[in-house]
């Protein structure tokens, strides 16, 4: 106790030594304030009383007022912080939605393009002699208009092969690699195809003009004059390039001050087009026919002769059946013409007696007669009016009853 009272005491001693006089004042100050606080505050006095309840209220109000800033800034640090979480939430719900609608809108977009494949590999299951390409480049220039496709040598592309979208003619291949291949449009300016233009049937050559139509030429003249906008052009075969009656477009009538010029709008979209179809012609090795007919594998011919066959049996079996109802219908005809003639003889019979019948009723009435006119008719010896009995004039006589005709 001893000990820290003379700490104190040092303490004190050498703050006051250390500072300067108005320092020591201040300090000197200070502490007298201080003790005389402590000791006014241990006196029970109203007057101390009353100013410390003063004291507290001024600091309460000082408090108060000064904790209204206070509260603003931190309720509007709150507010802050709740826009905050709630912009950030907002944000990240709006990403949410975003990637929704762009999965909604892939999976759109899938749906379609399965629809899509489903009707091309339909068509391409119904026409065994085509195969679906993908178009992987499109070049579309004004000067040049192909396409490329992933399939090459090795699906049998050659130099030629004709491409379609699904039922239109769309170009043809002009240049093969192993797995790709670049194929001509017809609306490219290099491109002549020779066309039959119906129900008109005239023969032309339509180029390509580099975008959806096409140009008519080499064709009479007054020829065009005949063409209507429901003329339906196709391929003519002519110089096998393609094949014949593929449609291409129909004719389009423009008129530009008085002037007629004629073009032909291609049935195909070809900046729309994301699958075609490409028509493979198979050359058949007359060995390996030859080796699968010895192993006893059906060819269509075989199959065909077969059909052939069942329907000869059938016919036979027909004719069979024919000729026994023939048989059967050729015994009633007879067994008709027996009750036919047997009828005949009946009816003839029945003549017979009726006509019998007659002569014995004209007999009979002939002996009636006799009796009551004999007399009349019956000649005499002495007189010569009648006549003789047995004759056809005596007969006659009876039959007038006793009247005398002479003949």
């Amino acid at each position: 106790m001893a000990s820290s009272r003379d700490d104190f005491i040092i303490a004190i001693r050498s703050a006051f030594l250390k500072k300067s006089t108005q320092q020591k004042f201040s300090l000197l100050t200070l502490v007298s304030i201080s003790i005389a606080i402590i000791i006014l505050s241990s006196l029970e006095l109203k007057a101390i009383k009353y100013l410390k309840i003063g004291i507290n209220e001024i600091v309460y109000r000082s408090s108060f007022v000064v904790s209204i800033p206070e509260n603003f800034l931190k309720d509007t640090f709150i507010e802050i912080s709740d826009y905050t979480t709630f912009f950030r939430d907002y944000k990240k719900k709006k990403e949410e939605l975003s990637d929704l609608k762009s999965k909604n809108i892939f999976s759109e977009i899938t749906q379609y393009e399965n629809k899509e494949l489903k009707e091309l590999i339909n068509d391409y299951v119904s026409s065994s002699d085509k195969i679906l390409a993908k178009i992987i480049v499109d070049h579309d220039s004004p000067f040049l208009k192909s396409i490329i496709i992933n399939k090459g040598s090795k699906d049998n592309i050659v130099i030629g092969t004709n491409i379609y979208d699904q039922s239109y003619l769309v170009g043809r291949v002009i240049e093969v690699n192993y797995k790709t291949s670049r194929v001509l449009l017809l609306s490219d300016l290099n491109s002549n195809v020779p066309v039959t233009i119906a129900p008109q049937n005239i023969q032309a050559i339509i180029t390509g003009s580099g975008d959806a139509s096409a140009t008519i030429k080499y064709i009479k003249d007054g020829v065009l004059d005949n063409f209507t906008d429901k003329s339906i052009v196709y391929t003519s075969g002519t110089g096998a390039i393609f094949k014949s009656g593929i449609p291409i477009g129909k004719v389009k009538i423009v008129e530009n001050n008085d002037l007629k010029s004629y073009q032909v709008d291609f049935y195909t979209d070809f900046s729309q087009l994301k699958y075609v179809f490409a028509e493979i012609i198979t050359k058949t090795d007359i060995k390996k026919k030859d080796q699968e007919t010895s192993s006893n594998q059906k060819t269509p011919i075989d199959a065909k002769l077969k059909i052939l066959e069942e329907e000869l049996a059938i016919i036979e079996q027909s004719n069979l059946k024919f000729k026994s109802e023939n048989e059967s219908l050729k015994s009633q005809i007879n067994d008709l013409k027996n009750k036919m003639i047997s009828f005949k003889n009946e009816n003839e019979i029945q003549k017979e007696k009726i006509k019998q019948f007659n002569i014995d009723t004209d007999e009979l009435e002939f002996l009636r007669l006799n009796l009551i006119y004999s007399r009349k008719c019956q000649s005499r010896k002495l007189f010569s009016t009648g006549f003789e009995v047995g004759t056809p004039e005596y007969k006659k006589c009876i039959l007038n009853k006793g009247k005398k005709i002479n003949d």
